[in-house]
């Protein structure tokens, strides 16, 4: 993700918890398990650092109700396809430049202890 000029903003939204129901296995895509998402947003315009009106950029509780739908609403057996579900939705409802989206499983189903598995995708209005 390219680094906005001097003025400009990133929003980044860490650590969001949801109980999802993806996953390869028939036990992940039944019983679902707790995923943490992070975001990172960079809006076309922000004109709330000099107005302070929330009008003038991007509304991050609109942004996790967005994620929160995306990620429950549906159910997919791979985390790339997921992030990359939620990466263009949010392109295509917020004024956003560019996004990265991760998802992480926090205690994937593998037989070895891990801090998580995560995929991560970006994605920009130019490509």
């Amino acid at each position: 993700m390219s680094r906005p000029a001097t003025g400009e903003v990133i929003i980044s939204l860490t650590g969001v918890e949801l109980h999802t129901n993806h996953g390869v296995s028939d036990a992940e895509q039944e019983l679902g398990q707790r995923m943490l998402f992070d975001l990172e947003l960079i809006p076309d315009v922000v004109s709330a650092t000099e107005t302070d009106d929330i009008d003038g950029t991007v509304d991050y509780g609109a942004v996790t109700e967005f994620l929160s739908e995306a990620a429950t609403g549906a159910r997919y057996r791979t985390l790339e396809r997921l992030v990359t579900v939620i990466a263009d939705g949010l392109l295509e409802h917020f004024p956003l430049v560019e996004v990265r989206v991760r998802a992480t499983k926090p205690e994937p189903p593998v037989p070895f202890s891990m801090d998580g598995a995560s995929v991560e995708v970006f994605r920009s209005r130019d490509a």
